[in-house]
């Protein structure tokens, strides 16, 4: 399932950066970026979102008023510069804070915790299969029966332990309609069914004779799922 987001900042490097880290992790959906936190707020009032990213130093009225000035459903994340707001954002019960320049690696740690602070949702598809596009048809696809999913190029290969299927759906598709306690993305081109993994070992994944790689980008996310942060 995809978590909404909105990034408030006024640095143009700086939002570039976020914007960026934000469109490497498919969990997450950009539906705005403001430069001003008033127009931030006005949005927020009618739009709600899961994650706000959220800069202090914003001119006329600052991060911290808007987190002051409103009752947010969603979960904060303060980015700044500067580290003596953090005391203040945690009385404010944001879920992060992000010292500039960060890494995307700690960019990842505090979407992570974001979405442990969420309130837990109905995965989307609650039935025990799903229909996949292949050539002219849609072919039936019990879930228990996935073991991976490989990208190739344009098209997606599911692997079961009786067959193969190709398919033009995207990685974005498939993450939309099944849970990640159920098949997980650990790879710009793999997507695992947890219960199929028989072993871990640093960033590799054993599935009988299969072995996939975990990638940076994915790592956190997975090791928080299976218990493992």
């Amino acid at each position: 399932m995809k978590h909404s987001c909105i990034i408030v900042e006024d640095e143009p490097l700086a939002l570039e950066r976020a914007q960026g880290y934000v469109q490497k992790l498919p969990f997450l959906s950009l539906k705005a970026t403001f430069e001003s936190a008033l127009e931030a707020l006005s949005y927020l009032k009618n739009n709600p979102v899961d994650i706000v990213f959220l800069d202090i130093h914003l001119g006329d009225f600052s991060g911290i008023q808007l987190l002051e000035s409103v009752s947010l459903k969603g979960q904060v994340i303060l980015t700044t510069a500067y580290h003596e707001y953090a005391l203040k954002g945690f009385d404010l019960k944001i879920a992060d804070y992000l010292l500039k320049p960060y890494t995307f690696e700690r960019f990842v740690q505090a979407v992570d915790r974001a979405q442990s602070l969420l309130p837990k949702s109905e995965p989307q598809n609650s039935r025990p299969f799903i229909f996949v596009k292949t050539e002219y048809r849609l072919e039936k696809l019990m879930l228990d029966e996935i073991l991976f999913i490989e990208g190739m190029g344009n098209y997606r290969r599911i692997h079961t332990a009786t067959q193969k299927i190709m398919t033009l759906q995207t990685f974005a598709e498939f993450e939309q309609e099944l849970p990640p306690s159920l098949l997980c993305r650990v790879h710009k081109s793999y997507m695992v069914a947890i219960a199929k993994i028989d072993s871990i070992e640093k960033d590799r994944i054993r599935l009988g004779e299969t072995i996939i790689p975990i990638s940076d980008s994915y790592r956190q996310a997975f090791f928080s799922l299976i218990g493992q942060s």
